[in-house]
């Protein structure tokens, strides 16, 4: 997409060019078309399309952790860091806004720093949280949102590279949450978009490892017990997503309904439903639509997009 918008500036500055070397006497007395070559152009790169459901999986009226992280970075006195430059020792180079720094080992729950410059055992996921964001609208669920292949393509390519990038700190033995968390979520949506078998594993051992450093942990809970039903353990599935329920993530009422569709029990399905809509009244469009829709339609699928009103699925 943005070599098609280089052709096009190309293009364009070439006919911009020609007007220019046009003689004031043609210019005294341009034609139509000249009028027309001569109005000003505005390329604009194409938008990412919107999230077919809100990213905050435990609340949906408040923003993902990223953004929260952000606000506080900013917010955070900043202590000015001077350092060499690795590329130029003979140069320094000044680091003054705050970033988000998470630990890499020894760190069993969340432990977010805002600071200029990651120091030892110390990561800077601002870039790294950014995307996974932006993946997660389209691709934390099975299955995946893509506006064209296109888009999907360039998700896919930087996925991997992401998943390449934690793996090594997640890896070590002692790796820490804040790391684990986000090499579990990379591994997931990778094998969302059917990037490999390899990404089953990882998710299912990244998932295990952060159990064991937090099992009360909802979120883990949530997003370990989502990924073995939408793997195929839908019956294992079913203690993790019912611990997220009871733990207040409201994301994983869909989960567990979409669950009981998997196994084919959907009148389970249309309870958690019901009783997701007494949870949250605000999300009875939505509750409706997908009950309605179970029984006269044979969805079999919460996450395949829903037209209409709701905060759950956007077109």
């Amino acid at each position: 997409m943005r070599l098609k918008t280089i052709a096009l500036t190309t293009l364009m500055a070439s006919l911009l060019s020609a007007c220019n070397s046009i003689t004031p006497q043609q210019k005294s007395t341009p034609t139509v078309s000249e009028n027309i070559i001569q109005e000003p152009i505005i390329f604009k790169e194409p938008g990412l399309p919107a999230p077919f459901y809100v990213l905050n999986e435990s609340d949906y009226d408040q923003p993902s952790d990223f953004e929260v992280n952000l606000k506080k970075a900013a917010a955070q006195p900043v202590t000015k860091m001077i350092v060499t430059d690795p590329q130029d020792p003979t140069k320094q180079t000044t680091f003054d806004i705050n970033r988000i720094i998470v630990p890499t080992i020894d760190s069993k729950g969340k432990d977010v720093k805002y600071l200029p410059l990651a120091g030892p055992n110390q990561l800077d996921v601002t870039a790294i949280d950014d995307f996974i964001q932006l993946v997660e609208g389209q691709a934390r669920h099975y299955p995946p949102k893509f506006s064209s292949k296109n888009v999907r393509k360039g998700f896919e390519n930087k996925l991997r590279q992401t998943s390449q990038f934690l793996d090594p700190y997640a890896d070590k033995d002692n790796a820490s949450y804040d790391v684990l968390i986000r090499a579990f979520k990379t591994s997931i949506m990778a094998r969302n978009l059917d990037l490999g078998s390899q990404y089953t594993s990882k998710a299912l051992k990244y998932g295990q490892r952060l159990l064991k450093l937090n099992p009360n942990d909802p979120i883990v809970n949530f997003w370990f017990g989502f990924n073995l039903s939408e793997g195929g353990g839908q019956r294992e599935a079913i203690v993790y997503l019912d611990k997220a329920i009871k733990a207040g993530v409201q994301e994983a009422y869909l989960s567990a309904a979409n669950n009981y569709l998997y196994l084919e029990q959907n009148r389970n399905a249309i309870t958690t439903l019901r009783n997701y809509k007494v949870k949250y009244p605000e999300e009875a469009a939505v509750a409706d639509r997908l009950i309605k829709e179970i029984q006269t339609q044979g969805r079999t699928n919460v996450w395949e997009t829903l037209t209409g009103s709701g905060k759950t699925a956007k077109n």
